[in-house]
């Protein structure tokens, strides 16, 4: 894998998704193929470049400069955030995947990843095993961008020939980055607070259940997706992606069976209203049979892993 010659791009790589997606490329496929961005100034090893992805001409610099035919685009104003900031998540989340989706138009980029999420769904949405193609009535401004980049995603791809993929993440949880205005960052916090011996006090409601990912399992999707043969790739909005659905309750035991004096109480909310409209769980067929798709962690490994990673990151800082 590291003698092949395509370079890749990663746009957003200091957010959550961005520096585990980097370490992993880089150790697949070596340092000087992955181009790590973002747009602040990235502190890592390796070739990185500040970089606004809605400056086109910036976008298409970078991509000439290092001869990158893959791009990532991770860069987002994720749920939380966005229902604060509605104008500047829409213009970051729209612009950035046309200027992106445009280059790969014109064969400068041969192939494209682009990341939906859950909040694609709505209030009007079966909850439980939510299908690949369902009733899609999002209330938030991150789900409304995210499933109109979904339909521009497929309209690219059948317009254009656009080799874009996409995976709808469920709620991600890493203990490398802190919490990036998400929704469901309520199950990385709640490991802090565990481990600082402080209640943590939940914005969503204790029985709240959600579909989550522990994040090695969802950088691996990622990679399987982008690796697989394109004859393979039948959907072209974006894939449903299942893992592991629990409630704040059921996170919560989990970690008091490791520390019995872990309290915890619940407030929820304006997060817990966007949440109440996600589903509880996802039925992620269409992954598994295209591209062999299959979760490795549940709650109880992601909970160990948490606990103990964070522990030593805690006792370092």
């Amino acid at each position: 894998m590291k003698g092949e010659n395509n370079k890749r791009l990663i746009i957003g790589a200091g957010g959550q998704i961005g520096g585990d997606l980097v370490e992993y490329l880089r150790g697949k496929y070596g340092n000087e193929n992955v181009v790590a961005t973002d747009i602040k100034q990235l502190e890592i090893a390796g070739p990185t470049e500040q970089l606004d992805v809605m400056d086109l001409d910036a976008l298409r610099g970078v991509i000439e400069k290092h001869n990158t035919t893959e791009v990532y685009l991770l860069a987002a104003l994720l749920s939380a955030s966005a229902e604060l900031k509605p104008q500047v998540a829409w213009d970051l989340n729209m612009k950035g995947l046309f200027n992106v989706l445009n280059l790969a138009k014109e064969g400068l980029i041969k192939k494209v990843f682009w990341p939906s999420s859950i909040a694609v769904f709505g209030p009007s949405t079966p909850k439980e095993s939510t299908p690949q193609n369902t009733i899609m009535d999002p209330n938030t401004v991150y789900g409304i961008s995210k499933l109109a980049g979904e339909r521009w995603c497929e309209y690219y791809h059948n317009k254009y020939g656009v080799d874009v993929r996409s995976i709808r993440y469920p709620g991600l949880i890493s203990w490398k980055t802190k919490p990036g205005g998400g929704t469901t960052d309520y199950a990385i916090d709640i490991f802090y607070s565990a481990l600082q011996n402080e209640i943590y006090t939940c914005f969503l409601k204790e029985d709240r259940a959600l579909p989550m990912m522990y994040m090695d399992d969802a950088v691996r999707a990622t990679v399987q997706l982008m690796e697989a043969p394109k004859e393979n790739i039948t959907v072209r909005s974006s894939y449903n992606l299942g893992g592991v659905s629990f409630k704040p309750t059921d996170i919560a035991r989990a970690i008091r069976k490791r520390i019995k004096d872990f309290g915890i109480c619940y407030q929820p909310d304006f997060r817990d209203e966007i949440a109440q409209s996600w589903p509880h769980s996802i039925d992620d067929q269409d992954s598994q049979k295209d591209w062999n798709w299959k979760n490795k962690y549940e709650l109880e490994e992601i909970v160990e892993v948490m606990l103990h990673n964070l522990s030593e990151k805690l006792q370092l800082s």
